[in-house]
């Protein structure tokens, strides 16, 4: 059995590299200009295999000229891509994606056969979502996403959502999760609570308990993750300091190395702070699925960091 299925988009990344964002308007030329793979899922399944998980992907790629060499550069990975559907007349999802001298960025989303990604397209696919962890965002439909929990929950599996791109989101879909994986902004739009602080991150972390979810990891940047599980307190778990070129894929890095590490059976804490190292290596690297670290990378970075490795279970 597969023990990572990710339910998810797949996008084709527009990435341009500029000194500052052009105001509404105003024309900037930059840098460098690169077409690379990408989609929260597509990143998220990446950075699970990469890490050393046993990853599917269910997803739908377009009928444009891209979408195969897409599809092939997954199986490269170790990701099982055979739930993966190409729909005809449509193409593949796209991102705009502009990033600035400070690394942070902005992006524009067309669905495209993202678009596609139904219920009913996941009817065909259901053997995929006998896995021990469903891992889940927010660029497909979202009665895909329930429909998915649903089904993966009935099979024992763990649902783990990263809520992101933020938007509000039914009792129908966050009764189904186990453990949410929201950054700032995104635990604010759950639960109204600003999360500036330690304060703030626990009050919203309470709030996402009370609507059934177990585990609460909010990601900080900079600052670290917010762990908080039902019925105990929560804790900052500060986080690794490196020159940031470009955060593109940070939380989609986290999200796959999370899964990896508890994959091989690695306590949440070690999980975590392997996730985070995943995170930080891919923030000094350029692009999404380009900057996603693998296994032994992140075990290096952890090494020379901690002098502990937290992938084997030694402090």
């Amino acid at each position: 059995m597969m023990t990572v299925t990710v339910v998810g988009s797949i996008n084709i990344d527009h990435v341009i590299r500029l000194a500052q964002f052009p105001r509404p308007g105003e024309t900037l030329t930059g840098d460098d200009y690169q077409i690379i793979a990408g989609g929260k899922g597509a990143n998220q399944a990446v950075a699970a295999a990469r890490a050393g998980a046993s990853t599917r992907l269910i997803a739908c790629v377009g009928d444009d000229a891209l979408a195969h060499s897409l599809v092939a550069g997954f199986a490269k990975d170790g990701i099982n891509t055979q739930a993966i559907a190409s729909i005809r007349e449509v193409n593949t999802g796209v991102a705009l994606i502009q990033v600035n001298r400070e690394g942070e960025n902005t992006i524009a989303l067309a669905a495209g056969a993202n678009a596609h990604l139904t219920p009913e397209q996941l009817q065909h696919n259901t053997a995929g979502l006998a896995c021990q962890q469903l891992l889940l965002q927010l660029e497909i439909p979202l009665a895909t996403n329930i429909a998915a929990a649903t089904q993966a929950k009935a099979q024992g599996a763990t649902v783990i959502l990263n809520p992101a791109p933020a938007q509000a989101l039914p009792e129908e879909l966050l009764c189904l999760v186990d453990v949410i994986t929201p950054n700032e902004t995104e635990a604010e739009q759950l639960t109204g609570i600003v999360v500036s602080d330690n304060k703030g991150a626990a009050q919203a972390a309470a709030a996402l308990h009370n609507k059934g979810i177990a585990t609460v990891i909010i990601t900080l940047g900079a600052r670290g993750v917010w762990l908080s599980e039902q019925g105990q307190t929560g804790q900052l778990i500060p986080g690794f300091k490196v020159n940031a070129l470009d955060t593109t894929a940070a939380g989609d890095t986290f999200n796959g190395a999370l899964l990896a590490a508890l994959e091989h059976q690695q306590p949440l804490l070690n999980a975590i702070a392997f996730a985070q190292a995943g995170a930080a290596l891919s923030v000094t690297r350029h692009g999404a699925q380009t900057s996603i670290p693998y296994r032994a990378d992140i075990q290096a970075f952890l090494d020379a960091h901690l002098g502990r490795s937290p992938v084997n279970g030694h402090h």
